[in-house]
């Protein structure tokens, strides 16, 4: 009898959640007011953390910027201060270490507030053969582009949870849902944060029944200085993102809270095939679509040794 009616409740509220999600296809979601709202974006110095938080401080809020390079982190506060009177808030933090951005983390919560919306867009790339690849860019890779999501979010969480109220957005990557030649590590660390913020995402609403909402972002390769070099063979099937385009798309995404957010569209048709079709069929795709070739040209930015932090938009 339990199975029943567990059966039943279950396919009637599948059947409106379908029906839903059709009608917010033909008519999108209506967009939600961030007004004051406490955005928090790392990897703002630059690209696509710059131009989202342009594009949050038009819409009246209260814009948090972090990034490693002081610099360009500065510059993205004047410009958004020169265009609009905006509150805008610089810091200088290394995402890479757990002790800045707590450090960082309790400054911003005496200084501003408590964040409500928290954008982890930092990240790296090392784009080698996975044997070329040292030992210190693999762990740097997966300290900027999912470590720091662990520490952000045990920083800023609790706050969010006790007023039942906020927003987390994980930008990944395509290359966080398929695997890409030369990017072993960037792959590996992608994936890992995708899940994490999947994982999270199920434990807040499955088991804390809480309000927090989460956004996913995979894209394709974005042309910002991370991937410059970087080539698609069919632009018209898989095509390089502009920075606007991504950007307005990951703003969309995150006023109609939308969980996942792939680019561009053909990304959908590649995952489906993924999984019905055969391993030879899908090296043979990989390499119609120039998978193989794809990083040829790829030029590695390199600051004292090291590669840079820049502005996630990359591959995505």
């Amino acid at each position: 009898m339990n199975v029943l009616l567990d059966t039943s409740i279950f396919l009637g509220k599948f059947l409106y959640y379908f029906l839903e999600s059709l009608y917010y296809k033909i008519i999108p979601k209506k967009k939600k007011d961030v007004t004051g709202e406490i955005v928090l974006i790392t990897g703002a110095a630059s690209g696509l953390g710059r131009l989202l938080a342009i594009k949050f401080a038009s819409l009246g809020a209260i814009l948090v910027l972090w990034d490693i390079n002081e610099e360009g982190n500065m510059e993205t506060c004047r410009m958004i201060k020169e265009e609009r009177d905006a509150k805008v808030f610089a810091y200088t933090c290394d995402c890479s270490n757990r002790q800045d951005v707590y450090r960082v983390a309790d400054q911003v919560k005496k200084e501003v507030g408590n964040v409500t919306i928290l954008i982890n867009n930092a990240g790296v790339v090392t784009g080698r053969e996975f044997l070329k690849t040292p030992d210190h860019m693999v762990e740097r890779s997966f300290l900027v582009n999912v470590m720091s999501h662990f520490w952000t979010y045990k920083a800023f969480l609790p706050a969010m949870l006790e007023a039942n109220h906020g927003h987390l957005v994980c930008i990944s990557s395509f290359a966080g849902i398929v695997g890409i030649n030369e990017l072993s590590d960037y792959c590996a660390s992608k994936f890992a944060a995708y899940g994490f913020a999947e994982s999270l995402h199920f434990e807040l609403k499955l088991l804390q029944k809480s309000k927090i909402n989460t956004t996913i972002v995979c894209p394709y390769f974005i042309k910002t200085g991370m991937f410059e070099g970087c080539s698609t063979k069919y632009p018209l099937l898989l095509p390089m993102l502009t920075q606007e385009y991504a950007a307005q798309s990951i703003l969309n995404a995150i006023l109609e809270e939308q969980l996942y957010l792939i680019m561009p569209r053909f990304s959908h048709v590649a995952l489906f095939l993924k999984q019905i079709i055969s391993t030879n069929m899908m090296m043979t795709m990989a390499e119609y679509l120039g998978m193989d070739i794809s990083l040829a040209s790829f030029i590695e930015r390199e600051k004292s040794g090291e590669v840079q932090t820049k502005t996630e938009g990359k591959q995505q």
